[in-house]
């Protein structure tokens, strides 16, 4: 089992990564910042790691992905693409949410408390808040979309925080005005293919995987397409 060999996806945000991993070992990355849409780069960036590795698909054992929340069009241009590759081989998928991967970035900063936010659009946010100790994490404020607002008012005004993701950085105004000097900003990167794949590795190892049919979007709202209905 430690030897399982994963392809990891995220296409949530335009920080869109992939990821092949053997266990927990990274074997290869692709990792690109692009207002292009991932459907035009995706499969290519597989095929390119698959590739080098050198793997095959049918190598992959298993597959992990981020089924949100984030971009509408993201998702589902990663979760079609993961259910193809899952369908054609009956292999299991760990969904892993963005948000739990970006805050697994930073499990070892030695923060107590750790933020992921992201941008969704619309004046609002997806974002939750975790607790960290000894490398595990607990949810604190449950994952969601949120407002700005009340999102900040749920917050701990008297610990520090550590905020991660494009969505605290648009806020930044608003988050030190609550937080003051109690608000620090990690230096990582939003990239969370690997992060997906270590966190899908924990689910696949445990026999928590799904099958394609079995993969739902997480997006937390309506898009604006079913808005209109």
């Amino acid at each position: 089992m430690n030897r399982m060999r994963i392809l990891a996806v995220d296409t949530t945000t335009s920080s869109g990564s992939v990821a092949i991993l053997e266990g927990t070992n990274l074997l290869a990355e692709i990792a690109v910042e692009s207002a292009s849409t991932h459907s035009s780069r995706l499969l290519r960036s597989i095929n390119l790691l698959l590739e080098n590795a050198p793997l095959g698909i049918a190598d992959v054992k298993g597959f992990a992905v981020a089924p949100g929340p984030g971009s509408f069009t993201g998702i589902r241009i990663g979760l079609s693409t993961i259910k193809a590759f899952a369908f054609a081989s009956g292999k299991p998928v760990a969904p892993v949410s963005s948000l739990r991967a970006l805050a697994w970035k930073l499990r070892d900063s030695g923060a107590r408390l750790v933020c992921p936010m992201l941008d969704a659009k619309k004046g609002e946010i997806y974002a939750a808040l975790f607790e960290t100790s000894g490398g595990r994490m607990r949810e604190a404020i449950r994952q969601g979309a949120y407002s700005p607002d009340q999102f900040l008012m749920l917050l701990p005004a008297r610990k520090s925080i550590l905020f991660i993701g494009d969505g605290a950085h648009l806020y930044r105004d608003k988050i030190l005005n609550r937080l003051k000097d109690r608000a620090a900003y990690s230096s990582r990167s939003s990239f969370i293919a690997y992060e997906i794949g270590r966190l899908g590795y924990e689910l696949l190892k445990k026999k928590k995987g799904v099958d394609s049919a079995g993969l739902q979007p997480l997006y937390f709202r309506r898009s604006q397409a079913e808005d209109k209905h």
